[in-house]
C-alpha cells in the first residue's frame, strides 16, 4: 500500500516527466469556476479555454510564451448536469472532488508525441514502470492515424488496440451525433489490465463488463476539428488535452479495490470507523465511503473560498455537508463528527495543496458551525415529520410532502422512509421525483446553453486570435495616450462607433485598473479630437483585454485612433478603502487571532466591505480595539510598497495569502510598514503610497454572512468624514428633540427606555385584569356540548394577542370545559385541555376551520393555537360555527 508521502511523489513524478519534455508546471486553477456556466472547475482543461481557442499562452508570473503545459488540477463534479451523486461510495469509481493530472499542447506538439510520452511515462522504469502486457489501448472507430502510431511507432500490440465509437472515443462523447457545436475531436484511453481478481467474469478488455478489471486511467484527446452545422472541419492549430485521474492511478499504484482502499480517503475512514465503532468493509461500508468522499470535496472547496450558501456553488457544499452528516447519524454518530476530518483531509492532501493545511483551523470553524445547526434541524425535523405523520390519512405519504422536508427543512428522503415503515407508511418516491425534478426545473430556467469551450467563433476568442493582451498602467498613474486596438457593440465586433453607442473599447495600454480582487473597475474618460467616450467601468478577460465599457458622448470613435485616456478621480478613494482592508484584516488577526483569514472582499470609492473566517460575533470591544489599531497605523503615516517577488520570497517574507487564488512563480506583494510591518499580502489591486493619505477608518456595521464567516462594513478617507459628520447630527437633532444635550443624551434615552417599560407592565397588567373581569366565573360564555366535547365560547373586548391566551387559560380553568374558543377584535385563540387532547382534540386543526369561516386564517399546536379573522362580524361567525366543526 503506498503511503501518503508516496502518492505525493507519484503525483509530482507526472510534473517532472512533463517538465522535462519542455512543458510548464502550471499551479491548479481553484476549484471556483471563472466560467459564469458552471459552478466548479469541472476539467483540467479549464483555465486554458482561451488558449485553445488561440490566446497567446502567456501566463501570469511566468515569463515567456508557454504552448507546453502540465498540470495537476482541483476538480469538483457535484450539483451539475453531469453530477452522479447518487453513485458517490455506492461505485468504485465515483467521487465528487478529483484531481486530474493533463499535459496539454496549444498548437504545438500532436498525436505522435502524446501517445509515445504517455507510453514513456506508464513503461519506462525510469518512471512508473508499469508492465506493457497490462495496457491496453482504444482509438476513434475513423482514426487510423492514432491506431498506425500506437501499433508502429510506439509499439504496442494491434490484439490490445481496440477501436470503439463516438460514445466512447470522441470528445465531446456523441458531438456530431447530438449536433454540438465548437472545438471537438477523437480521444485515445489507456486501459491497466488488473488482473482477474478484480472486475466481473464476461470482461474481456477495454469497455467490457464492469470496467473494474480493465481501468481506464488516461484519456488523450485529439482537438483537431471545429464542428460547425454538423460538419468536422479541420482547426488551424491542433491541440492536445490529456486527462489522467489522479484516484485510478493511485489506486493501481497502490494495488487497492478503489480509491477509497488508498491513503487518500484512509487517514479519513480510520477515524470514520473510531467514532461509529463500525469497521470499514469495502462497498458494504456505503455511508463511510460517502463521509469520506464528501468531507474530502468540502475541505478542499472551503479551503478554495467556496462556502456554505443558499444557492449556487455554496448550496451543493450545504448539501454534501447535510449527505454526510445523515450517513453519520444513521451510523448512530449524534456529534459533530465531519469538522474532525478537516484534519485527515488535510493530512492526505496538504502535501499537495499547502492551502488545505493552512486554513485548516477556518475550515474546521466553518464545518463545525454548518454540522451542529443541521443537527439541530435535523432533530426538529424529526419533530415535524412526526407531526406530517399524526396528520396524514392513509398509508402513502405524498411525494410533494417528502420533497417539501427535504427542501423546507433539510429532512433527507431516506430517514422520511425510515420513519414512515416505522409506522406502516409508505413513501410515493416517483412523486418525490417529480417535485424534486419539478423544482430543478424552475432553479434552470433562463439558464443558457453552453458547452465547456464554447463556439469557436465566440467574440473574445477572436479578439485573441488577432488582438494583442491590452497592456496594464494602473499602478503608473491615472492618465495615458493610447491606440484603440478594437470595438465591440451590440455583441457584434465593429469598426466604428457614433455618437450615442454603447461600447466596449480595447486599448494597446490603459491606466484604468480592470474589476478584480474585490475591487471595483474603474471609471474614466476617453477623449480624441472632436470626441469623447465616458467609460463607466472596466473588466478584464480571460484573454488578457480590458474591456472598457462606456458610452462615445460625443464625435466617432474608430479602430486605429490615437486618444487620451483620463481615470475618474475616486480611483484615489477607492485606493484608500483598498489599502484599508489590509489594515483591517491585519487588526483582525491581532485582535481575534491567526485563525482569521480573508474570505471577500468589495472595494469601492466610498466603502468596503470585508468578510473574514471567524466562528462568532465580533464583540463591541473587539471591533473598537480593532478600529483602534486600524487607525493607529493609519496616523502613523506607514509606506506602502508593492514588488514583485518569486513566490518563495513571499512565503518567506509571510506574505498572507488568499484562499480561493492561484499565484504564479512571480508575485505581487504589498507590505505596508517597515521591518516591523502590520501586513504583508499577496494583492494585484491599487493602493496609496502612505498609509497617512486615508485620514480614518470607521467600522460601520458587523454580522453574519455565512457560517463561520463574519462581514464589516467600513468607510475610509472622505467617506469616513462623511459619515462622522453624518452621525454627529443625528446626535444633535435626537439630543434637541429630547431637551437633552450630546452629553446626556445616553441617559436621557435610558431614563425613557425605563418608564416605557413601566408603562407597558402596567398597560398588560390592566388588560390581563380586564380579561379576567370579563371571564370570571365563566361570565359571557355558557358550556355546550358538540362531538363529543364540552365546549365554551366567548367574545371579549380590547385585548391584545398575549392578554386573549391569557383569557383562554382563565376561561378553560374555570368552566370545566375539554376546550375553549374566545375572541377580541381580529384575534381568534382555540385552547384544548390534555384529556381532550388525548381524545382527539387538536387546536391547530379547529381554529384552521374557524378562521376560514371568518374570512382569516392561522394554526398552530395541538395544545393551543390562534389565527386572524376577517373583521368583528368574522369574529361572531367563527364563534358561531364552533359546534358546527366539532360535530363535522
Amino acid at each position: 500500500m503506498a503511503t501518503i508521502h508516496e502518492l505525493d511523489e507519484l503525483r509530482a513524478t507526472y510534473l517532472r516527466f512533463f517538465e522535462s519534455k519542455g512543458h510548464l508546471v502550471h499551479p491548479s486553477a481553484s476549484l471556483k469556476s471563472d466560467d459564469p456556466t458552471l459552478m466548479f472547475n469541472v476539467a483540467g482543461m479549464q483555465q486554458f479555454k482561451p488558449y485553445f481557442q488561440g490566446a497567446t499562452p502567456r501566463f501570469a508570473g511566468f515569463e515567456g510564451v508557454w504552448p507546453r503545459v502540465v498540470t495537476a488540477q482541483k476538480c469538483m463534479r457535484a450539483g451539475g448536469k453531469d453530477s452522479d451523486i447518487e453513485n458517490v461510495g455506492r461505485t468504485r469509481r465515483h467521487h465528487t472532488f478529483f484531481e486530474m493530472l493533463g499535459n496539454f499542447s496549444f498548437g504545438d506538439y500532436f498525436k505522435a508525441e502524446a501517445a509515445a510520452w504517455a507510453w514513456e511515462f506508464f513503461t519506462d522504469p525510469a518512471w512508473l514502470g508499469l508492465d506493457p502486457e497490462r495496457l491496453w489501448v482504444t482509438v476513434f472507430s475513423d482514426d487510423d492515424e492514432a491506431q498506425r502510431i500506437w501499433v508502429e511507432e510506439v509499439g504496442v500490440p494491434p490484439e490490445r488496440v481496440s477501436r470503439f465509437g463516438e460514445a466512447d472515443n470522441f470528445w465531446p462523447a456523441n458531438a456530431v451525433k447530438d449536433g454540438r457545436s465548437g472545438p471537438c475531436g477523437p480521444c485515445s484511453e489507456i486501459f491497466y489490465d488488473r488482473g482477474p481478481d478484480f472486475g466481473s467474469p464476461d470482461e474481456t478488455g477495454p469497455n467490457t463488463g464492469s470496467g473494474d478489471r480493465f481501468m481506464e486511467i488516461w484519456n488523450l484527446v485529439f482537438t483537431q476539428f471545429d464542428l460547425v452545422d454538423g460538419e468536422l472541419r479541420a482547426l488551424p492549430r491542433q491541440n492536445i488535452d490529456t486527462g489522467m485521474g489522479f484516484e485510478r492511478l493511485a489506486t493501481v499504484v497502490s494495488g487497492a479495490r478503489d480509491a477509497y482502499g488508498t491513503e487518500l480517503f484512509g487517514p479519513s475512514i480510520r477515524l470514520i470507523e473510531a467514532a461509529s465503532g463500525q469497521p470499514y468493509r469495502d462497498l458494504e461500508s456505503v455511508p463511510q465511503r460517502i463521509i469520506a468522499d464528501h468531507a474530502r470535496a468540502v475541505t478542499m472547496c472551503i479551503s478554495d473560498g467556496i462556502l456554505p450558501a443558499n444557492d449556487g456553488a455554496g448550496y451543493v457544499i450545504k448539501m454534501l455537508l447535510r449527505r454526510a452528516a445523515r450517513q453519520a447519524w444513521t451510523m448512530g454518530v449524534r456529534e459533530p463528527l465531519l469538522h474532525r476530518l478537516v484534519d485527515t483531509v488535510a493530512e492526505s492532501m496538504g502535501g499537495a495543496y499547502p492551502e488545505v493545511r493552512d486554513q485548516r483551523e477556518r475550515v474546521k470553524a466553518i464545518v463545525k458551525a454548518e454540522e451542529e445547526q443541521f443537527l439541530i434541524t435535523l432533530e426538529a425535523g424529526i419533530a415535524r415529520v412526526a407531526q406530517v405523520f399524526e396528520g396524514l390519512s392513509g398509508g402513502v405519504l405524498p411525494g410533494a410532502v417528502a420533497f417539501d422536508l427535504w427542501q423546507t427543512y433539510g429532512f433527507p428522503l431516506d430517514l422520511t422512509v425510515e420513519m414512515a415503515a416505522e409506522r406502516g407508511v409508505r413513501v410515493d418516491r416517483e412523486g418525490y421525483r417529480e417535485a424534486r425534478e419539478a423544482a430543478r426545473a424552475i432553479s434552470r430556467a433562463g439558464a443558457t446553453k453552453a458547452t465547456l469551450f464554447g463556439a469557436a467563433g465566440d467574440l473574445l476568442g477572436e479578439l485573441a486570435a488577432d488582438v494583442p493582451a491590452t497592456t496594464s498602467l494602473a499602478f503608473e498613474g491615472l492618465e495615458t495616450d493610447a491606440t484603440v486596438l478594437a470595438l465591440i457593440a451590440e455583441g457584434e465586433r465593429s469598426t466604428v462607433a457614433g455618437e450615442g453607442a454603447r461600447v466596449q473599447v480595447v486599448l494597446d495600454r490603459t491606466p484604468c485598473y480592470p474589476e478584480g480582487g474585490g475591487q471595483v473597475g474603474d471609471a474614466a474618460k476617453v477623449t480624441w479630437p472632436g470626441g469623447a467616450l465616458l467609460v463607466g467601468t472596466t473588466s478584464r478577460t480571460p484573454h488578457g483585454h480590458v474591456l472598457h465599457q462606456g458610452r462615445v458622448v460625443r464625435g466617432r470613435l474608430s479602430v486605429g485612433d490615437a486618444v487620451h485616456v483620463v481615470v475618474d478621480p475616486a480611483r484615489r478613494e477607492t485606493e484608500k478603502h483598498h489599502t484599508a482592508t489590509h489594515l483591517l484584516h491585519a487588526a483582525l488577526r491581532r485582535v481575534l487571532g491567526d485563525h482569521v483569514a480573508q474570505a471577500g472582499s468589495l472595494v469601492v470609492p466610498d466603502r468596503l466591505r470585508f468578510d473574514v473566517s471567524h466562528g462568532s460575533a465580533i464583540t463591541s470591544e473587539q471591533l473598537q480595539e480593532v478600529e483602534r489599531l486600524a487607525n493607529a497605523w493609519i496616523q502613523a503615516d506607514l509606506p506602502v510598497q508593492a514588488q514583485v517577488v518569486p513566490i518563495e520570497e513571499a512565503r518567506a517574507a509571510g506574505a498572507m495569502m488568499l484562499f480561493g487564488e492561484k499565484y504564479g512563480e512571480r508575485v505581487r506583494m504589498v507590505r505596508i510598514g517597515g521591518e516591523r510591518s502590520p501586513s504583508i499580502e499577496l494583492c494585484g489591486g491599487t493602493h496609496v503610497r502612505r498609509t497617512g493619505e486615508i485620514g480614518a477608518l470607521v467600522v460601520t456595521g458587523e454580522e453574519a454572512a455565512a457560517a463561520g464567516v463574519r462581514r464589516l462594513e467600513a468607510v475610509a478617507g472622505t467617506a469616513a468624514v462623511a459619515h462622522v459628520q453624518t452621525l454627529r447630527a443625528a446626535v444633535l437633532a435626537g439630543a434637541r428633540a429630547l431637551g437633552a444635550t450630546p452629553d446626556t443624551f445616553e441617559a436621557r434615552i435610558a431614563k425613557l427606555q425605563t418608564d416605557l417599560r413601566a408603562a407597558q407592565r402596567e398597560s398588560a397588567q390592566l388588560r390581563d385584569r380586564l380579561a379576567a373581569a370579563q371571564t370570571g366565573g365563566a361570565a359571557g360564555s355558557e358550556v355546550a356540548e358538540a362531538g363529543g366535547f364540552r365546549f365554551a365560547t366567548a367574545a371579549l373586548d380590547g385585548l391584545d394577542a398575549s392578554a386573549l391566551r391569557n383569557a383562554a387559560d382563565t376561561l378553560l380553568q374555570r368552566s370545566g370545559a375539554d376546550l375553549v374558543v374566545v375572541g377580541s377584535g381580529q384575534q381568534l385563540v382555540v385552547k384544548v385541555g390534555a384529556a381532550a387532547r388525548e381524545r382527539g382534540a387538536h387546536a391547530g386543526k379547529l381554529i384552521r376551520a374557524l378562521a376560514e369561516r371568518g374570512g382569516g386564517g392561522g394554526g398552530g399546536r395541538p395544545d393551543m393555537a390562534q389565527a386572524g379573522v376577517r373583521d368583528a362580524e368574522g369574529l361572531r361567525s367563527a364563534l358561531d360555527a364552533v359546534a358546527e366543526v366539532l360535530t363535522a
